[in-house]
């Protein structure tokens, strides 16, 4: 079976990703031959790309996340069957009009989920809720502070917060997307480039500091994610847009508010099935009552995905960005 695919032969740019014919074979055991319908666009496919958090040899595909049908089922497979509508997230390869993959993170999907929602919800959805109800249980009444808020993850993490009962403060880089994080349910966004986020935090917080940090964007904020949280806070670091934060001084940080820092990443938090199950089962109920609402802000065909890694790297993009095959 013929279908095309992203390669890449070496790190680098978004000229980096070649679209080629590639040769399927039958899955083996343990695994399913899905057939594309959408496909999610992630940050961490950017790092991918460019060799920074990659840990497949090249040359290799790319794309960690996408919606599809199954089409055949190898040896072993007892979970799924041929017709079944799924979602998955995992190594990379789901920039591909179709595939051969492990059913590890894999979930059938409910009848009432379309596909591009699904594609825009399941990875960046799994990831809320993660670190919303593990890396630190989110309470009523406790402030955070969420960098990006008007991009995919910020926009699910903006409605989950409000559905919990937190106060969000949510960096964002225009007016245009603060007005689109407050109406997904921001408290308080903040221009970047129009105010000061510590003395935003500051005034906000009556000078205590933010109970918990969420940064996703690294070496150009991660001072400021310091600064903005409380005495004994936390700080959680689940992503580098602008690169990685820089080593953290345990003595001289660490000691002016004793604050805690996490490095969370999905490899460490979902570990099995199981895993995976709790977190799509708790996002599919949030999305069947309204709380969540999938958010796609750019559509584009999967021949044009270097189109939209610039768009996602020079932060022309809001909500979720997906591909069609």
């Amino acid at each position: 079976m013929k279908a095309r695919a992203f390669r890449i032969e070496r790190p680098g740019g978004p000229e980096a990703m070649t679209f080629v014919e590639i040769t399927l074979g039958r899955p083996a055991r343990g695994e399913v031959l899905v057939r594309h319908t959408a496909i999610g666009v992630n940050m961490v496919d950017v790092y991918m790309r460019e060799g920074t958090h990659h840990t497949n040899p090249f040359p290799a595909g790319i794309g960690i996340e996408a919606v599809g049908v199954i089409e055949a089922i190898g040896p072993g497979v007892t979970r799924f069957k041929p017709g079944d509508r799924v979602a998955y997230s995992g190594g990379p390869g789901a920039y591909a009009e179709a595939r051969v993959c492990a059913t590890r993170s894999m979930v059938r999907l409910p009848s009432w989920l379309d596909d591009r929602s699904a594609a825009a919800l399941y990875s960046k959805g799994k990831t809320v809720h993660y670190l919303f109800h593990r890396t630190h249980r989110l309470k009523r009444g406790e402030t955070i502070l969420f960098h990006a808020a008007a991009g995919g993850v910020g926009l699910i993490a903006c409605q989950w917060a409000k559905a919990i009962g937190a106060r969000m403060i949510g960096t964002v880089g225009t007016e245009e997307k603060a007005r689109l994080a407050r109406r997904y349910g921001c408290t308080h966004p903040v221009v970047l480039s129009k105010q000061d986020l510590v003395a935003a935090v500051m005034r906000l917080t009556k000078g205590a500091g933010v109970d918990v940090v969420y940064d996703s964007i690294g070496k150009d904020y991660w001072q400021t994610s310091l600064d903005a949280v409380r005495r004994l806070g936390l700080v959680v670091c689940f992503g580098f847009s602008s690169g990685p934060p820089p080593p953290f001084d345990i003595d001289h940080q660490g000691s002016m508010k004793s604050i805690y820092v996490t490095r969370a990443t999905t490899k460490n938090y979902m570990v099995s099935d199981a895993d995976d199950a709790v977190s799509a089962r708790a996002l599919f109920a949030m999305v069947r009552k309204g709380t969540i609402k999938a958010r796609i802000g750019q559509t584009y065909a999967l021949k044009d995905a270097a189109q939209a890694h610039r768009d996602l790297v020079q932060r022309r993009t809001t909500g979720s960005t997906i591909l069609i095959p």
